[in-house]
């Protein structure tokens, strides 16, 4: 049995709200440098797939182009390839945006990389 691709993205994209909603203010599990550390890691994982899920996601489309079975509501034959050159010319702007995205987390990932938290007067539930 086939499953389509799709839902997975709709999965990552109800994980990325789930987290924007959670990380919304400092909490006992969320407030420490480190934790900023292991979150913009798993971001940097994230986004550095964005291009090429980006790419994967126009096959279908470009698939059934070159077979010339795309049809435009409404307008002439012509207008399939005008709609798949904005496609492919998105698609590229796309790919670049990504690209310079992973780069910006990464830098973000590896200026937190030496952080650490001044603990001087802090109380921690270990120590009661």
């Amino acid at each position: 049995m086939s499953q389509s691709p799709a839902p997975h993205l709709d999965a990552a994209a109800e994980s990325v709200r789930a987290f924007n909603h959670t990380s919304r203010s400092v909490g006992t599990d969320w407030k420490f440098p480190s934790d900023s550390y292991t979150a913009l890691g798993n971001l940097s994982y994230l986004v550095q797939m964005l291009g090429q899920a980006v790419e994967r996601s126009t096959v279908p489309a470009k698939h059934m182009y070159d077979q010339g079975r795309v049809r435009i509501d409404g307008k002439g034959l012509g207008a399939a390839d005008e709609s798949m050159d904005e496609l492919m010319a998105a698609q590229k702007d796309a790919v670049a945006a990504a690209a310079a995205l992973t780069a910006a987390v990464q830098r973000m990932h590896n200026a937190t990389s030496p952080m650490g938290t001044d603990t001087t007067g802090m109380e921690f539930e270990d120590d009661a």
